[in-house]
């Protein structure tokens, strides 16, 4: 599938600069309804090493979970590691991966940060203006904002708050485990993307997209995947 180029992220800008661009960029997301069910979702997963970074995109059938199709995609990041530019490291990779896709999936889950982002762009919002495509962010840890308490039965929900405004969702996907990070990405609500979040995933903490992309990693990286 094609990717717009315009949003690939420089790598040898300073964090100062991709900041104006996060928070330019920032005003083209847009939170709406999903303009119709899903039937393909996608997850991602990227391993940097030194300069080189990773990337893997699963692709399952939607509510069935089955797999369809999954692709792998290499660049070089010279960006360097700053807390709220995740992006500018994982994009290079998963837009190779992008590249090479070929079924278009109706949503992608990205496996860090939306709107709950210190500026609202985090790496869910990039890969949506980048790819085109709905977006959500499922973080396994919080860069900004506060929650209440949850109950510990799977499902158990509480709005993630940062300077008073609600950014995203504290979900806990299974019981009694730490709860996951929802955020809209782009062209998605938060409500869609929390019901996404757990309709994809019962048994395991990570929603299957985003599981099956690490296991695929994984295989990929001891060799055992083309």
């Amino acid at each position: 599938m094609r990717i717009n180029r315009v949003y690939l992220p420089d790598q040898g800008q300073r964090p100062e600069e991709a900041a104006a661009l996060q928070m330019r960029w920032a005003k083209q997301v847009v939170e709406a309804p999903l303009a119709e069910p899903p039937t393909l979702v996608a997850g991602c997963d990227v391993h940097l090493r030194g300069d080189l970074g990773r990337a893997t995109i699963a692709v399952l059938r939607f509510p069935s979970l089955e797999l369809v199709e999954t692709v792998h995609g290499e660049a070089t990041v010279s960006f360097p590691y700053v807390p709220g530019f995740l992006s500018w490291r994982e994009i290079p990779p998963i837009a190779v991966a992008l590249g090479r896709l070929t079924v278009r999936p109706d949503v992608l889950f990205a496996d860090g940060q939306g709107l709950a982002h210190p500026r609202g762009f985090g790496l869910a919002c990039h890969l949506g203006l980048l790819s085109g495509l709905p977006t959500l962010g499922c973080a396994k840890s919080i860069l900004r904002g506060d929650h209440d308490p949850l109950a510990e039965g799977r499902g158990a929900q509480a709005p993630l708050i940062y300077r008073g405004r609600v950014v995203g969702t504290a979900v806990r996907s299974k019981d009694r485990v730490k709860p996951l990070y929802v955020s809209v990405g782009n062209r998605i609500t938060l409500d869609e993307a929390t019901d996404l979040v757990l309709r994809a995933g019962v048994k395991h903490r990570l929603p299957e997209p985003s599981r099956l992309a690490h296991l695929a990693a994984q295989a990929w990286a001891r060799g055992e995947d083309d």
